[in-house]
Parts: C-alpha cells; sequence; structure tokens
C-alpha cells in the first residue's frame, strides 16, 4: 500500500491553518485596498474581500474598543489570525499532532 500524500497524512492540521492563513492574508488585502476604493464600492473583488472578512471584523470589533478606527480593526483582525495560528500550531505540537519536518 503506498503512504499518503504529506497534506493528507495531516488534514487535521493543515485545513485549519490553511483557511487561518486565507482569512489573514484577506484581510492585510482588504486593508491595502481600503486605500484605493471607496468602502461602498462596487467592485467585485473588493466586494469578495468584503464578504469574507465581515464575519472576522464582527468578532474581532466585539473584543476591541469602540474608539478604534474600521481602517485600523483591518490590521488588529490580521494580528489576531497570525496569533491564533501560531496559538493554534503550539497547540497542535503540543498534543503530537502538527506535521514534522523529517530527514
Amino acid at each position: 500500500m503506498d503512504a499518503p500524500v504529506p497534506f493528507l497524512a495531516h488534514w487535521y492540521y493543515a485545513l485549519p491553518n490553511y483557511v487561518l492563513a486565507a482569512l489573514m492574508y484577506s484581510l492585510l488585502a482588504r486593508f491595502v485596498l481600503s486605500f484605493f476604493m471607496a468602502p461602498d464600492s462596487t467592485n467585485y473583488i473588493f466586494r469578495f474581500f468584503v464578504l469574507i472578512t465581515d464575519p472576522v471584523l464582527r468578532i474581532v470589533a466585539w473584543v476591541t474598543p469602540r474608539a478604534v478606527p474600521p481602517l485600523l480593526l483591518l490590521l488588529f483582525s490580521a494580528i489576531w489570525m497570525i496569533m491564533l495560528r501560531f496559538t493554534f500550531f503550539i497547540a497542535m505540537a503540543n498534543a503530537g499532532l502538527a506535521p514534522t519536518v523529517s530527514g
């Protein structure tokens, strides 16, 4: 029997990590696009980023003081995603479930 594909061997780590990374980069992309697009822009790419990142922003806005401007909230959200990915990696590594480099 063939050895499993490395990605599929650790799907329980790779899939959540991939989703968190996609959200993190989407938040950063929306931040950059916010300098060039109006908040109510009809551009389909910007609308896609808004659709994907709004749920994350609602959660982060719940724990962030209201004095923080919306543009800065995007950066805070990206930082939360980085910390969440790091915490997820540490938890999986401590449980022995994270992929390892083997030679």
